[in-house]
């Protein structure tokens, strides 16, 4: 994206969208895989794709709408994959859950080159480096228009980041949980292997579940759909599209 535009973007969306649209999310709980953060890179962090990111995050932010964010950390470690390396699930898990908090210090990193004020939460006491979970502070700096980056997943193991995800959003009372993905939806199949595969605009957590889409873990939909929590998945790397989103432009998959 041109930068000369993404500064007039965020000049025009700060000054008109704020007040003007009325149907637009308030709150948002914005979920990104490690994978994602990976680019075309094997492992690690590319950072084009943090920055890309980061510019669409500060054009919602610039539009007044509060932004909280959940990150994977599959690029580095994934505790599922822990019995391959003969270590530990419980273990694995835990050092997942560190692996997810180097990805929210890159992504805070990034966000603030960018001029957007953050506060980086753990659900694991690292006081050296961020803040301890505390959800009534979360949602007071929420309030005062930082971006709150939850760290180390719930903190225990067994549970994904995607079961963190809505369960920190139903703690802050969000109003969506976004989650970026490289897809443009839910679809019958992968469409990255099935080519004949149908995307959904619009699919029930029930019918999620029968057809087993693996979009999120059971937990997490079970979290979202007993707190009436809808979960919205879209390409989050074609840009621009974070804001269409949350604007409630028909983007990607709903699930209600």
């Amino acid at each position: 994206m041109n930068p000369n535009f993404c500064v007039f973007f965020s000049t025009f969306a700060a000054t008109h969208f704020k007040f003007s649209n009325t149907n637009m999310y308030k709150r948002i709980l914005l979920k990104l895989s490690g994978e994602a953060l990976m680019g075309e890179k094997e492992f690690g962090i590319d950072n084009q794709i943090i920055m890309q990111y980061c510019k669409d995050i500060k054009l919602v932010v610039d539009a007044g709408i509060e932004v909280a964010i959940v990150i994977g950390g599959g690029n580095i470690y994934r505790g599922l994959n822990a019995a391959e390396t003969g270590i530990e699930r419980v273990q694995g898990d835990y050092m997942g859950m560190l692996a997810t908090v180097i990805n929210g210090m890159a992504v805070q990193s990034g966000l603030e080159k960018v001029g957007v004020y953050t506060r980086l939460l753990s659900a694991i006491k690292m006081e050296q480096i961020c803040e301890p979970f505390i959800r009534r502070r979360a949602v007071r700096h929420l309030e005062k228009k930082r971006v709150v980056i939850f760290g180390a997943g719930t903190g225990n193991p067994y549970f994904t980041t995607d079961t963190a995800a809505a369960l920190r959003a139903v703690e802050i009372s969000a109003d969506v949980v976004l989650k970026g993905t490289r897809v443009d939806g839910i679809y019958t199949a992968d469409p990255e292997k099935d080519k004949t595969a149908t995307k959904f605009t619009s699919i029930s957590y029930d019918e999620c579940i029968s057809k087993n889409l693996s979009v999120m873990d059971m937990t997490a939909f079970t979290l979202c759909k007993e707190n009436k929590v809808p979960i919205i998945v879209f390409d989050m790397n074609k840009s621009g599209n974070l804001l269409e989103v949350v604007l409630g432009k028909p983007i990607g998959t709903i699930v209600k």
